[in-house]
């Protein structure tokens, strides 16, 4: 099945089993539990600096925006990190990811056609210079992810070069948009809610169920398109017929008033918050954990550093995706509390 950018071989979010298993396993080999237990947890010193460093650069201007000065650059640099991505590298990796997401939004009734030919470009240099570093790690073994993919031969054999290539850019680009989007989702919720935002500050431990309150409250991921049923399924004494496309309504799962009290209300001490957050199933969010820790620390770093942080706008502008949700930017003012 060609990916969602018409390129050969694609991640395996895109397929269906027994392939979509097999190259799953094969990644959470080196991503996570069972294998990788202490992947997530042994990032905590990176995470913390790198958003101690993107604070640091905002200092005390009077306005930012979340979303470029913070939540945007910041998915970047972890997962360039978790690949083993060279330093020296990393800014066109940022510039790579910032045209490619751009390019996402096109709208030709709208947009300059550049837009979306620079989100081509990218997506070609990009799987370039991901194939190169590949190669690099045959002859030299590293300690990042895409050298033990490149290098491991498990039970379920090696992944092909061009299938390491699809791992990652499914990491740097799924990963970052969704990372990106609760951030920024949190802040503005916590915003919006100024007496959980100080309760946080005294109680830096509620970070936890917050997050997942947010999860299940302002997702990054609204729906699930492009799926099809593969037999006669009845769901709600309704039946959805084989071959018929299927758009999974994630956020609106999440505030079904029969499994969820008081739906629409934010509530980081809901109990039982079993959220469709990270989706469900086979497909259940490869990055999930990751994702979660990221924005534990970045909204702990904002909430602790940010003086007496106000919305400028509210809403503020967002994405025209209905299937990403997010805000484009988040302009806030700080000081004079």
């Amino acid at each position: 099945m060609p990916s969602a950018e018409g390129e050969a071989t694609s991640s395996f979010i895109h397929r269906d089993q027994p392939e979509h298993d097999r190259l799953r396993r094969m990644a959470m080999r080196h991503f996570g539990p069972p294998h990788a237990p202490g992947l997530v947890t042994g990032l905590e010193g990176f995470l913390t600096a790198t958003v101690g460093s993107l604070l640091d650069d905002v200092g005390d201007k009077e306005r930012l925006d979340v979303v470029d000065d913070f939540a945007f650059p910041f998915p970047v640099s972890v997962t360039c990190h978790v690949l083993g991505v060279p330093r020296e590298d990393e800014p066109r990796f940022h510039l790579w990811v910032n045209d490619i997401m751009n390019s996402i939004d096109y709208d030709p009734a709208t947009d300059p056609k550049q837009k979306l030919d620079k989100g081509v470009q990218a997506r070609k240099d990009l799987r370039q210079r991901l194939g190169e570093l590949v190669e690099q790690c045959h002859r030299r073994p590293g300690d990042g992810l895409l050298s033990r993919m490149a290098n491991d031969d498990g039970p379920d054999g090696r992944m092909t070069d061009a299938e390491i290539v699809a791992t990652a850019k499914l990491l740097l680009i799924a990963g970052h948009e969704t990372v990106v989007n609760l951030i920024t989702n949190g802040m503005l919720t916590l915003l919006r809610h100024p007496q959980v935002l100080q309760r946080l500050r005294a109680e830096p431990d509620l970070i936890v169920p917050l997050v997942e309150e947010l999860l299940r409250y302002e997702p990054s991921v609204h729906i699930i398109p492009w799926r099809v049923a593969y037999s006669d399924i009845t769901v709600a004494d309704t039946v959805i017929p084989q071959g018929s496309q299927v758009m999974l309504m994630l956020a609106s799962g999440s505030r079904d008033p029969d499994r969820f009290h008081d739906p629409d209300r934010f509530d980081p001490d809901r109990r039982d918050n079993q959220h469709l957050g990270f989706g469900n199933g086979i497909h259940f969010c490869f990055g999930g954990p990751l994702a979660r820790r990221e924005t534990q620390i970045a909204l702990t770093g904002l909430v602790r550093r940010l003086d007496c942080p106000r919305l400028v706008a509210d809403p503020p502008p967002y994405r025209p995706s209905p299937v990403l949700r997010g805000p484009i930017h988040l302009d806030i003012e700080q000081g004079g509390g």
